[in-house]
């Protein structure tokens, strides 16, 4: 088992900043790619952005290119989110998830085997 728990989600005005992070517990954490998912209500969770194993490769949806950096620190067990020129459009609630893929990280939530609990991230207009 591998226990996720995210925090630094908030309130944010439009093109601000913020910073998530994911401490993870539990099993060895360079073993999983780790992913940052978002959901807002009545729609499917989406892929935000990935990075492996290593930290060497990484993947962007293209919503968020440019504007979003994915970092993972392996000795202290978390994954980064470093969120800029942040949009009302970003408002959801975010999600961190470690999954099974070797290589390029998965985009896609069923490669996921273990999420956190979530934190909002509302950005105002």
């Amino acid at each position: 088992q591998v226990q996720l728990v995210e925090s630094g989600g908030g309130l944010v005005q439009a093109e601000g900043s913020l910073r998530l992070s994911c401490a993870a517990s539990g099993r060895t954490f360079s073993n999983y790619a780790m992913g940052w998912f978002r959901q807002t209500p009545g729609k499917e969770r989406d892929i935000v952005t990935a990075i492996s194993r290593s930290g060497d490769s990484t993947y962007y949806a293209d919503s968020v290119k440019g504007r979003f950096t994915i970092s993972r620190d392996n000795a202290k067990n978390t994954v980064y989110l470093q969120m800029n020129s942040m949009k009302p459009e970003d408002t959801a609630v975010y999600y961190c998830a470690a999954g099974r893929s070797v290589g390029v990280p998965s985009r896609y939530s069923f490669m996921y085997d273990y999420w956190g609990q979530g934190t909002q991230v509302t950005v105002s207009s």
